[in-house]
């Protein structure tokens, strides 16, 4: 349990959520770089519970989807078999409210299809209006939130589509995309409105906690060492940007604009709000993939009320059908 004035905390949080490394905040507070760390796992873990708990039932209109990219440890290229999976790329996935500029969900993980899986049944556990959505081309988005969201979704994909360079290197050693030479918008299903198939706030959103996070500035030795210190400290960002950091184009936090509270808080309201944050319900098991069938779809009897038999199907020459009860 840390013991620090409170202070003396809100002194290393604001320093932390304002983008200053680990060592420099123990420089700047005259505090242990060990104690500065713990810390920020402690009230980065706590504003994970928060979120969780005050980001319900929203109603939203436009939702936009991306990726960041860091890495834990090493680089991919670096990484070798004996390295543990979470080393090597890591991603954020972000879910912005391109209204009121709100991070709705996000997730720490690697770009695949499971975290895709879950990052979209998160988001759909806490949207209860029916939204358009706009993301990337990324191949798991299109069937993730077909299923997740079914008739309730608009959704469309904008691809942008770049002019190669000779030698072009490498995405986690490219500093700046290269030269765009079109975009197409698609309206992949439901009837989402052209003008609004966009990712610019999201990708706007992304400058920010490259900003705003020590861990995810380039060509430095402040990367993160372990998933857990790194999901922490994107947890922290998420809740400093949502409920304390003044937004200049809506005049007012996200939290104030989506009406979860009525005033900006400061780094100790969000301090003792976060610590006192209930334990998260375990969020109903979402389906599993499965490719039996040549498609994407759901494991058949997943999900049944308890103490239903789950149904087999047998093929009977002929082409007919039943039902066995096992």
């Amino acid at each position: 349990m840390n013991v620090l004035p409170i202070e003396k905390q809100v002194r290393i949080i604001a320093a932390l959520s304002e983008g200053v490394s680990i060592r420099a905040t123990s420089r700047l507070v005259d505090a242990d770089k060990d104690t500065v760390m713990a810390l920020g796992v402690r009230i980065g873990e706590a504003c994970a519970r928060l979120h969780a708990d005050l980001f319900r039932d929203l109603n939203v209109s436009l939702i936009q989807l991306d990726e960041i990219w860091s890495y834990i440890a090493c680089k991919q290229a670096r990484k070798t078999p004996n390295h543990p999976d979470y080393v090597g790329d890591c991603y954020v996935w972000i879910a912005l409210d391109a209204t009121n500029k709100a991070i709705l969900s996000y997730r720490v993980g690697k770009r695949s299809w499971e975290d895709c899986r879950q990052f979209i049944w998160d988001l759909r556990q806490r949207v209860v209006s029916r939204p358009q959505i706009t993301s990337d081309g990324y191949a798991p988005y299109a069937p993730t939130i077909k299923a997740a969201f079914g008739r309730d979704v608009d959704y469309g994909q904008l691809q942008k589509i770049y002019e190669e360079p000779e030698r072009a290197p490498e995405a986690s050693r490219r500093y700046s995309p290269s030269r765009v030479v079109r975009v197409e918008r698609e309206a992949v299903y439901g009837s989402p409105e052209e003008a609004q198939i966009s990712t610019s706030f999201v990708e706007r959103e992304n400058l920010s906690m490259r900003m705003q996070m020590r861990r995810f500035t380039r060509l430095t030795n402040a990367f993160s060492k372990r998933p857990r210190n790194h999901a922490a400290a994107v947890a922290l960002y998420v809740s400093h940007y949502n409920l304390v950091r003044w937004h200049e184009t809506i005049r007012c936090t996200p939290a104030m604009a989506l009406g979860i509270t009525d005033h900006i808080w400061t780094i100790e309201e969000l301090i003792d709000a976060a610590l006192s944050a209930p334990e998260p319900t375990p969020a109903p098991k979402t389906p599993r993939w499965s490719n039996r069938s040549g498609g994407y779809g759901f494991k058949r009897n997943e999900g049944l009320p308890e103490g239903r038999k789950p149904v087999q199907l047998r093929v009977i020459p002929g082409g007919r059908m039943t039902k066995l009860r096992s």
